[in-house]
């Protein structure tokens, strides 16, 4: 059975580096983006199935990424946990308009965010 795809998207390293690990603890294969056009490659080239989405990124924001994996066929279409501490009520209503399924407020329990993959994984059968 193939592993489910987690593109991270985040441009605090130290950050990155533990969803990354706590991720590939639990059996995802997962891909590292820093800022928003690297992310927005590997929409194409990685094709994940779950992207953990940033919203305040280098060069190209996390709404942009959001739009370009909207515009994605249905079946390359990954299913967005946006992740930021920035966004408002405001800000959730619009991600979720765009497309994205949870939102989840920075600081974070790692627990949280292992729960949101699996459940989606799980849901859309993303394996």
């Amino acid at each position: 059975m193939a592993r489910a795809r987690v593109l991270i998207v985040e441009d605090e390293a130290d950050l990155a580096w533990v969803e990354q690990f706590n991720l590939e603890s639990e059996g995802y294969e997962v891909e590292v983006a820093f800022e928003g056009r690297t992310a927005i490659e590997a929409l194409h080239s990685f094709e994940p199935d779950v992207v953990l989405l940033d919203l305040m990124l280098p060069h190209v924001d996390g709404w942009s990424v959001l739009a370009e994996a909207r515009e994605l066929p249905d079946d390359q279409r990954p299913h967005v946990i946006l992740v930021s501490a920035v966004a408002g009520v405001q800000d959730q209503a619009r991600a979720l308009e765009m497309g994205a399924g949870w939102f989840l407020a920075k600081p974070f329990d790692m627990e949280d965010l292992l729960r949101m993959v699996g459940e989606t994984v799980t849901r859309n059968g993303a394996v």
